[in-house]
């Protein structure tokens, strides 16, 4: 069994996303100075499911567990890296992409779930390569086909053996009757510019491009001999070294394992809770303001190590939010609710503005964004529920603005005697966290008229009630201690009694307004048209490509287009 999947107390089997270098199976970290290496060398019996081998470095969702994590310690644990070579631990082979068996046999939620998360993954290159100055080197030893080429297309710079043998491939469609799933059409014609008809000649065969043609079609960067390939890699990270913006210096900040309980209703972290209702169909997460104010300076917040606040909440939200995406699939809805003192909140977000140039305090306000894009992405209705005890502030605001629906109650609950609920707003809210079209949530909100954008930022730091945050449009509702419970009731229920399959549809595109970037263009459009052509009979059916793959049999088509 992998180190991810573990089994609960009562039995229960479940992905775990949390890992550490002393446990991956596929990839090696090793660190010289300035330059990172990351070598996948895929343990072919160190699959998460039983069923298949992991041959010739494909992957499931466990080695990409264990990339995600290597990218992430690189970013908070070695401030010194500024380039990272990707390579290969295999002779004449880089990545032969997602393993065919285990995509075969997978369940549809898992292959639409492993696709997402290995799109964030990838995406998290490109993150760090432009906002913390880590530049990524593909260095193609062998083949490079489907995820494989994905993989390296999420990287600065594609070095290429030119070895008569190395080349790279999309052969998704030929082959398996499916999509390249994690960027490759997106990131070929948008990020490295190939011509639309080259691009169609080259999704549409099997044996890939190699040699000059690669080049020539801006598939790769170089393409250099066996006998001068590594002075060339060495060449490369020179020149990305001398123009890489990284500022780090001294000791990283190591990440520790989370402290977490599993229980029968739910997870339970230092400052997160999750309560899961598997009748209702409901999560709710709650959110725990910090016990104290920041504190006074950047030695102050390096003492405290990973349990600076900010930092804290961010890996545990995430590590929450995954283990709900994978795991429970049957919940409809996260609820998010927050309490605790929002001053102590509010004096966090001024210490993250007041000292972002700061290459730490830099990662983990980019941590922050990533995290919110996550749960922007996530296939569950969002809802945000400010109640009285809540601390809604600044960054915590952005899960308010996040929802589908937010209620905030007007006043107090009888026999409740705390103050009223208010959201504040901090500089965190206006530009820190962007979503994956680049606008913040309130430029999302606020597209018929751009002012009201203003309206809210002149508010900054001040306490807003119900009825001013629904004036100002910060909130769907502003109810009343009478109306509260049965609203919400009657919400809840509704929403999950309706089609989940129309709810994702729903929610996919009412989040997203306005402009595309490449981001939001693999979220929403490639992954869509994936998660659709994941359950065509052409693809997954009895006689389908990916089930008659490497049988000897030619898949069967129903040649209708639709």
């Amino acid at each position: 069994m992998a180190a991810e999947q573990r089994v609960l107390s009562n039995g229960a089997k479940f992905i775990d996303f949390q890992t550490d270098p002393s446990r991956y199976r596929h990839w090696k970290l090793s660190v010289d100075n300035d330059v990172a290496t990351l070598t996948m060398d895929v343990d072919e019996n160190g699959g998460l499911f039983e069923g298949y081998q992991l041959k010739l470095n494909s992957y499931d969702l466990g080695v990409d567990i264990e990339l995600a994590d290597a990218v992430q310690r690189l970013r908070f644990e070695y401030p010194e890296v500024k380039v990272v070579l990707l390579r290969s631990g295999k002779n004449r082979v880089f990545c032969a992409g997602a393993n065919i068996r285990m995509l075969a046999g997978a369940t549809h939620a898992h292959k639409v779930n492993f696709c997402k998360f290995t799109n964030e993954t990838r995406n998290g290159f490109e993150d760090s390569s432009e906002n913390s100055g880590q530049r990524f080197i593909s260095v193609i030893n062998g083949t490079a086909a489907g995820g494989g080429y994905e993989l390296a297309l999420a990287t600065d710079h594609i070095i290429m053996a030119d070895d008569g043998s190395a080349a790279v491939a999309l052969p998704e469609v030929p082959l398996l009757a499916v999509l390249p799933g994690t960027g490759g059409l997106t990131r070929v014609v948008d990020k490295r510019k190939v011509r639309r008809d080259h691009a169609d000649y080259f999704c549409t065969i099997e044996e890939g491009i190699k040699g000059k043609r690669a080049v020539a079609w801006r598939l790769v960067d170089d393409i250099i001999p066996n006998s001068k390939l590594e002075a060339k890699v060495a060449e490369r990270a020179k020149e990305f070294l001398a123009t890489s913006k990284r500022s780090g210096a001294g000791d990283g900040l190591k990440l520790a394992s989370l402290n977490r309980r599993f229980d029968d209703s739910g997870i339970r972290y230092d400052m997160v809770n999750v309560d899961i209702n598997r009748a209702e169909r409901i999560a709710t997460i709650s959110i725990k303001a910090p016990e104290g104010s920041a504190p006074s300076d950047i030695d102050g917040m390096i003492a405290q190590g990973d349990s600076f606040w900010p930092l804290q909440v961010a890996r545990e939200l995430d590590d929450a939010i995954l283990h709900l995406r994978i795991n429970e699939l049957e919940t409809a809805m996260l609820v998010f609710k927050s309490h605790g003192d929002g001053a102590n909140v509010l004096t966090h977000d001024v210490f993250l503005e007041t000292h972002k140039v700061h290459w730490l305090i830099n990662e983990i306000r980019q941590y922050w964004k990533r995290v919110l894009k996550r749960i922007d992405v996530t296939s569950r209705t969002l809802v945000t529920l400010v109640e009285p005890g809540s601390c809604f502030v600044g960054t915590l605001a952005e899960l308010v603005f996040a929802a589908d629906r937010s209620y905030m109650l007007v006043g107090q609950k009888q026999g409740d005697n705390r103050a009223p609920p208010a959201i504040v707003l901090s500089a965190m809210n206006f530009g820190p966290y962007p979503m994956s079209h680049g606008l913040t949530r309130l430029q999302s909100r606020f597209q018929a008229d751009p002012e009201d954008v203003t309206r809210a930022k002149a508010r900054i730091g001040e306490p807003l009630d119900a009825e001013t945050a629904e004036q100002l449009g910060l909130v769907t509702f502003a109810l009343d201690d009478i109306d509260w419970d049965d609203e919400v009731r009657v919400f809840f229920e509704e929403r999950c009694s309706f089609s989940p399959d129309s709810l994702t549809g729903m929610e996919a595109n009412l989040r997203f307004v306005g402009p595309e970037t490449m981001e939001s263009k693999i979220f929403s459009r490639l992954t869509a048209w994936q998660n659709w052509i994941f359950q065509r009979p052409n693809a997954v059916g009895e006689n389908g490509a990916l089930g008659r793959y490497g049988t000897g049999q030619k898949a069967q088509f129903d040649m209708t287009r639709v």
